[in-house]
């Protein structure tokens, strides 16, 4: 997502943005984009700033970390970037802080449910689906 900070009139601009997550290589082994990372930018000049205020969503597929389940994770960010007023250069590039915002609130370890039982540690048996007969 690109922003020319000369096209920013006085009341503001909003932008908006649907970025496939192969184009910003946002999958990895355990976190896999489901829908498209929807981005909105509110964009602000101030003097010789810009202010951003960033809306990020979509929905992910992970890892259950107890039963190795897949789970359905709705990812929703906000956050704010200020940058210099730069005339001489007045194109800027929002791709790589949004990649590192996205990757940064990546679920640690993502659960099914609050209560998840996990796996029996001898016989690997999902305890979300009913007692084993370990001892």
């Amino acid at each position: 997502m690109k922003i020319d900070i000369n096209q920013i009139p006085e009341e503001g601009l909003i932008l908006a943005e649907d970025f496939p997550p192969e184009s910003l290589d946002l999958d990895t082994d355990c976190v896999k984009f489901t829908t498209p990372l929807k981005v909105t930018v509110e964009a602000t000049k101030i003097t010789n700033a810009v202010h951003l205020h960033l809306n990020m969503a979509a929905l992910l597929k992970a890892t259950c970390s107890r039963c190795l389940e897949a789970v359905q994770i709705k990812f929703n960010k906000e956050f704010d970037l200020d940058l210099p007023a730069d005339n001489q250069n007045p194109l800027v590039n929002l791709d790589p802080e949004i990649r590192e915002e996205a990757i940064l609130d990546y679920p640690v370890k993502p659960l099914c449910k609050a209560d998840c039982q996990g796996l029996c540690p001898k016989c690997g048996r999902n305890l979300n689906e009913g007692k084993c007969d370990c001892k």
